[in-house]
């Protein structure tokens, strides 16, 4: 990007959201340019900040007039590096600020949110009156609506409530061509051409910015109760998750966590699982609804897998006791190095083979790296945290999805494509599929200005 272009389009950006709204100072910019899994970092040549849809407008239709690649981000909670510049000088357009939040709409059980509002914050205003939000996630301090559209965020509850394109039921946004596109009306029932808002659910921001959203809220659920069950290994548990989703119409969460994963935690936390410390694998479930499940899902325990060592638990802090076992895996991983991510999808079938062999195929080629199994196995998500191989080592990458390819899964569950996948887009998908989604780029981002570089090879 040549400088007096870029100096041109911070010209338009100041004009538009005021000089406040516009970092050049590096020691302001820095954390924009740095992901989460600190794997992914690239100086930004500049950050602004919108607060309105005008403003996110005006700064698309600037960018394309002075060919200034834009890197839309919410939260910065991504783990492939679709968040934050990756070649330098792309400009950072940070969305916090459309943080605004209208009132929920009972009647339709909705409400329409800025990209901005956390997920958090989601929460606490879908509860203040009576209702709740499908999709939860460790990251709801920071993960904002607009980032969870982008990437199709899914979370622990998928699997009762699905992902959160199926909460959207109306999108705003900004084009990569400078055209709003509006619908927030939300009729569940509108097949009035191309769904566009779906569209963007998971285009990871290259085909425009998504700046508000109407979104479908679900009935509150008081009663919960929280089971931490000891295996012999990965099989049993993908088995008894199956069972008891079928079994218990309030299930809401299954979470996977392979036994020596289980062990690096423990050792972190410097505690003890409180079931079963020496299992091959463990089952936590989650069961919540409008009167107490306990003794639908006790009785399920107990008709398929009586013989399992169970932690059980229904006041609130005892169960987010037996959560923070699954919550700490990331945070334990973390704790070792720089954390090599792979979010995955596999068959049910063939959850238990991919955890056996991806866990040989890294202790074979990198001796001494420490691999952590998780997820969400209620709908197949298996993540691999790898801590030990060099982050540039991308041998890893193709050890870890070549296996998940060869296996008939998919390389992203919930995290996106971003740069650290894109090349093995074409490995996943067809031909023919990925032809379309370039014909669709080129259709919305002309001028490929919208997030250059993410998730097309």
């Amino acid at each position: 990007m040549i400088r007096a272009e870029l100096d041109a389009f911070l010209a338009a950006a100041r004009a538009a959201v005021g000089t406040a709204g516009v970092l050049t100072d590096p020691d302001l910019t820095e954390g924009y340019g740095v992901d989460w899994t600190r794997r992914w970092r690239s100086p930004a040549a500049a950050v602004v900040r919108p607060a309105t849809t005008a403003q996110v407008a005006a700064l698309v239709a600037a960018a394309r007039g002075h060919r200034v690649p834009l890197v839309p981000q919410g939260g910065n909670t991504g783990l492939v590096g679709g968040s934050v510049p990756h070649a330098g000088g792309e400009v950072v357009l940070s969305l916090r600020g459309l943080d605004g939040l209208g009132p929920v709409d009972v009647l339709a059980g909705q409400v329409t949110a800025g990209a901005g509002v956390t997920l958090a914050a989601l929460q606490a205003h879908a509860a203040a009156a009576g209702l709740a939000f499908g999709v939860d996630t460790g990251a709801r301090e920071s993960a904002t609506v607009g980032g969870m559209i982008a990437t199709n965020a899914g979370g622990v509850h998928v699997v009762r409530h699905g992902p959160m394109r199926a909460q959207v039921v109306g999108v705003e946004a900004v084009l990569g061509t400078g055209g709003v596109v509006a619908r927030l009306s939300g009729l569940v029932k509108d097949n009035t051409g191309y769904d566009l808002g779906q569209l963007l659910c998971g285009s990871e921001g290259t085909l425009g910015v998504v700046t508000a959203a109407r979104l479908r809220l679900v009935a509150e659920e008081p009663h919960a109760v929280v089971a931490l069950l000891g295996l012999a290994g990965v099989g049993e548990a993908v088995s008894l998750a199956s069972e008891l989703r079928h079994a218990v119409g309030e299930v809401r969460a299954l979470e996977l966590m392979e036994g020596e994963s289980m062990r690096v935690v423990a050792s972190h936390r410097g505690a003890a699982p409180p079931v079963a410390p020496d299992a091959g694998a463990f089952l936590l479930v989650e069961a919540a609804g409008r009167v107490d499940p306990t003794p639908a899902l006790s009785d399920a325990i107990a008709r398929h897998a009586a013989s399992a060592p169970v932690a059980v638990a229904v006041e609130r802090s005892a169960r987010e006791r037996l959560w923070r076992w699954r919550e700490a895996h990331p945070e334990a991983a973390a704790a070792l190095g720089v954390v090599l991510k792979f979010d995955v999808t596999l068959p049910a079938a063939a959850i238990a083979e991919f955890c056996a062999h991806v866990r040989a195929r890294v202790a074979s080629g990198w001796p001494g790296a420490t691999t952590l199994l998780y997820g969400h196995v209620g709908d197949g998500n298996i993540h691999v945290n790898v801590v030990g191989p060099d982050p540039d080592d991308h041998a890893v990458d193709d050890s870890v999805l070549g296996l998940v390819v060869d296996l008939g899964g998919s390389i992203s569950a919930e995290h996106g494509i971003g740069v650290a996948k894109r090349a093995w887009l074409a490995r996943n998908r067809s031909a023919a599929e990925v032809a379309a989604m370039r014909a669709i780029k080129r259709a919305l981002d002309p001028d490929g200005i919208m997030n250059p570089g993410v998730l097309l090879p």
